[in-house]
């Protein structure tokens, strides 16, 4: 038998199973990145709503027209959600977040220690690589805390 025939019917051979093999090992870590991104954006979306909701709890509602700035109450809410500030920024905390995303509600009862107040982002598109899909609801409710009041001097 031939030596050179032997060994030249196993040339290639390892080249296909490290193909193969690297391939699916290449395909697992796009799945746990892919996987560990929607899992950032989860979070990142609940835990705006919280910051969100916390916030509104200590403002006054939109019709206290005896509050400092209760027209700006839900823009300032809003801005807390998109960018963690109650001033615009340049870059929203979680991306492709926008303003139309975002719903504040406040109980017709909201006040010291009364009603209640709820942040939800709804209809989120979360886009990553090539993927597109709109984010179930997110939504946060709280108590009224102190509503913006600022006790007097005594």
């Amino acid at each position: 038998m031939d030596r050179r025939t032997t060994n030249n019917s196993q040339l290639g051979v390892a080249t296909i199973e490290f193909a193969l093999t690297a391939s699916f090992f290449f395909l697992m870590i796009i799945g746990v990145v892919a996987g560990g991104h929607l899992f950032w954006t989860h979070n990142a979306l609940v835990e705006a709503t919280r910051r969100g909701a916390r916030y509104a709890a200590n403002q006054c509602t939109p019709t206290d027209t005896t509050c400092p700035n209760y027209s700006t109450t839900v823009d300032r809410v809003k801005n807390v959600v998109l960018y963690d500030s109650s001033k615009v920024g340049t870059t929203p905390f979680v991306p492709h977040l926008q303003v139309s995303n975002v719903t504040v509600l406040f109980s017709n009862d909201f006040g010291v220690a009364a009603g209640n107040v709820s942040v939800k982002i709804e209809n989120y598109q979360y886009n990553f690589l090539g993927v597109n899909r709109v984010m179930p609801p997110y939504q946060t409710t709280v108590a009224g805390e102190n509503a913006g009041f600022v006790p007097p001097n005594q």
